[in-house]
């Protein structure tokens, strides 16, 4: 009961909210680091990683509900990048992610927050959901184990959607983006197939589909 009484007491200030988020991040990378160091990052949803992303999505909750979204302003860019990214992973959340992306859209709309954040979780909501994303920011293993975009929708004018909220060229982006997945050791599922089975599993359990 005390731990929970600190946590409610950090999270009613801005910057204890901030240093709960970096935390939060911070558990999340040093799961993250070691499924790429084992190399079974993308073979599953490992459950220590859901289990991390959930606690962290029941902590982000809490912070949105007090503080609405974590502005730079408020919260400092490590902290917003911070409510961010766990935002992104609350995967196992539809809930939590389709409400924070109205509160990301509020703090966007006020000129608080960049417009590429929105624009990246818009994308995350439409794959999950089974639709093609607007930008083209969420990548997947294909079959022949290359990163590529899940579809996009109108294709050909993607690159104008992304100039306007602050994102470079598609091309530009996936070859930086297959770079640092090298450099950090990132490799594709052994068994696609049967990932894909069991992700599609997940999403209906889940409740995207």
């Amino acid at each position: 009961m005390a731990r929970d009484s600190g946590r409610n007491s950090e999270r009613s200030r801005p910057e204890g909210a901030r240093r709960l988020l970096l935390a939060m991040l911070e558990r999340d990378q040093v799961v993250r680091e070691d499924l790429v160091r084992c190399g079974t990052l993308f073979e599953s949803y490992d459950r220590r990683m859901e289990e991390v992303h959930l606690e962290n999505a029941a902590g982000l909750e809490a912070i949105l509900s007090r503080h609405g979204w974590p502005d730079a302003e408020r919260f400092g860019a490590d902290g917003q990048t911070a409510a961010w990214t766990i935002l992104m992973h609350s995967i196992s959340r539809p809930d939590l992610m389709r409400r924070g992306r109205e509160l990301l859209a509020a703090s966007v709309e006020a000129g608080s927050t960049p417009r590429h954040l929105l624009a990246r979780l818009e994308d995350r909501i439409q794959t999950l959901e089974g639709e093609p994303q607007t930008y083209g920011t969420i990548l997947d293993w294909d079959e022949e184990g290359v990163l590529r975009c899940l579809p996009i929708r109108d294709e050909d004018t993607v690159d104008a959607r992304r100039a306007a909220v602050g994102l470079p060229p598609l091309d530009e982006d996936l070859a930086r983006r297959r770079l640092a997945a090298r450099t950090s050791g990132e490799v594709p599922p052994a068994d696609p197939s049967r990932k894909a089975r069991e992700y599609e599993e997940w999403l209906r359990r889940t409740g995207w589909r």
